[in-house]
């Protein structure tokens, strides 16, 4: 059995698996403003995150990393949106209602980051939404997280377009743990994906 997330079409993008072809552009993407990432540890993650498609889809799960967000306008990536397997016990968010001393569990994380100059469009939202509908519709997931730092406003208000209960935790917690923002399958998602697929 096999199984791959096929590539998400939305009205301004195309998400899609990475190649090997898209080290130079990925590279760009990721590496913000002093990212110490060399060229060739991008090309070993690469390498990586391309061997993963086929390993997961063998292992018949969807691919959890990146993939590649392209504007249909210009066909060049802009950004990446994937999934993160999330381990913590999530016991200081209301919406996991756990106690004190819970176990840790695994959680599927939400993750996207659109390039500077094409910020401040709806282009993180359009991108992970797409993933996400086709997540809950397609994989039957129960819940997915987002987690970012008190300062990132910008990623906090894509929680909140895309409809995440946002919580702001109380410090100390590591920096990418100040604010959760989660969603229940059992909220509107989209119900017509053949706009995603291509």
């Amino acid at each position: 059995m096999t199984k791959r997330i096929p590539t998400l079409e939305t009205e301004r993008l195309i998400v899609r698996e990475l190649t090997m072809d898209d080290l130079d552009s990925i590279s760009s993407v990721l590496n913000q403003p002093g990212s110490d990432v060399t060229i060739a540890e991008r090309q070993r993650w690469l390498q990586w995150t391309v061997l993963g498609y086929e390993m997961f889809a063998m292992l018949g799960q969807p691919h959890y990393g990146e993939r590649a967000v392209v504007l249909k306008e210009l066909g060049e990536i802009i950004g990446a949106v994937g999934i993160v397997p999330y381990l913590d016990t999530f016991n200081r968010v209301a919406a996991f209602n756990r106690s004190p001393n819970a176990l840790a569990t695994a959680e599927v994380g939400l993750f996207w980051t659109i390039a500077q100059a094409h910020r401040r469009k709806g282009l993180a939202t359009e991108a992970a939404r797409a993933l996400m509908d086709y997540l809950f519709t397609h994989e039957k997931l129960g819940r997915i997280i987002a987690t970012t730092g008190y300062r990132n406003v910008p990623s906090q208000k894509v929680m909140q377009k895309l409809g995440m209960t946002v919580q702001h935790l109380e410090e100390p917690q590591l920096p990418d743990q100040f604010v959760v923002g989660v969603l229940e399958s059992n909220l509107p998602v989209a119900k017509d994906l053949s706009t995603y697929l291509s």
